[in-house]
């Protein structure tokens, strides 16, 4: 394929990038999540991220935005292609543990539960509501909105999202080893909780097992008239799967060719269950001249902070390909 798996057929003029910021307790459970450098410090990944994005540097810590191996955040692509497009990122605070340090619009919620053990998102309703609120709002004065998310933990909430609403689901992860084992024994009992209480609705099965971000998200699709792409891989198809649900029309996903090819995942199988058009970037990082950035091609990191869908917009802004990868080539050296 080439840089876009398809060029998505509309035309916009006022574009906006917009990121949902949340966290979950689940990400905490040692082994879930890559994206931090221990369990607890996955609750400030959202906000470091957002901080990197806006600022160009990670101000509130003394670390750089790599992992051990070297490996850039997806939120320094973002950055790349904010600079590159001239755009200023919106941020919007779900549900966090620890307070922003960059400008967000507040829907005030909290961090999101563990399922094993109680709801997980037991605002869900509200934050659908204030989620149809922010995509009415945004509608007068934006024509495209590409919404994407940080949630470390969030593919295994996304995980029980799915299996509870009958998909044959199987997720990608940030780690190049995915813990199934471990994702597959929390989606037991939590699906054991949602069985036992016979929870179908998709509101109570996100107040069960979802994460904060999901309502919000939902909320917005459910009122945005432009056009909307959800920029993210298995963790967007969860919240298009509740849109279904809902009965109302699932809106395009975009992500990264390294999250299809995740063979611990079925990202395509997932999207055709829905019935979701779903959109791949593959920024050929393999040969980009970059040691960190060629672990996305054996499966690190993959995707993350709406990286593959500020990739997309930047090409369907008019930047090429090799534009976009100079770009993203001397943003991540500058924290090598």
């Amino acid at each position: 394929m080439g840089f876009l798996s398809e060029i998505p057929d509309f035309k916009f003029k006022t574009p906006l990038f917009c990121a949902i910021l949340g966290n979950t307790l689940l990400s905490t459970v040692p082994g879930v999540s890559g994206a931090g450098s221990t369990p607890q410090n996955t609750l400030l990944t959202p906000i470091l991220d957002a901080e990197l994005i806006v600022q160009g540097a990670i101000t509130s810590y003394p670390i750089k935005p790599n992992t051990p191996t070297g490996c850039p955040t997806p939120a320094s692509i973002t950055r790349s292609m904010m600079e590159l497009c001239d755009l200023q990122p919106l941020f919007i605070n779900a549900g966090l543990r620890h307070s922003p340090t960059v400008p967000c619009l507040d829907v005030y919620g909290h961090i999101g539960e563990d399922p094993r053990f109680r709801d997980a998102v037991a605002q869900a309703e509200k934050l659908f509501e204030q989620g149809k609120w922010i995509g009415t709002f945004l509608s007068a004065s934006n024509d495209l909105l590409v919404l994407g998310e940080c949630v470390p933990g969030g593919t295994t909430t996304a995980l029980c999202v799915l299996r509870a609403l009958g998909y044959d689901a199987s997720v990608s992860s940030s780690f190049v080893n995915n813990p199934v084992s471990q994702k597959e024994e929390i989606c037991r009992m939590v699906l054991a909780r949602i069985r036992a209480d016979h929870i179908t609705a998709p509101l109570d099965v996100l107040r069960y097992t979802g994460d904060p971000m999901m309502p919000i998200a939902a909320g917005i699709s459910s009122t945005y008239t432009g056009h909307l792409l959800l920029a993210g891989g298995t963790q967007m198809l969860a919240v298009s799967s509740i849109i279904k649900e809902m009965e109302l029309p699932p809106p395009s996903v975009v992500t990264t060719s390294y999250v299809r090819d995740d063979p611990s995942a079925n990202v395509e199988q997932i999207a055709r269950q829905i019935g979701v058009k779903i959109f791949y970037v593959d920024p050929g990082f393999g040969n980009i001249g970059h040691l960190g950035l060629a672990r996305y091609c054996i499966g690190e990191v993959k995707e993350g902070m709406g990286a593959g869908g500020a990739m997309c917009l930047a090409h369907l802004m008019g930047h090429i390909p090799e534009e976009i990868r100079a770009k993203i080539l001397s943003t991540v050296n500058v924290y090598s």
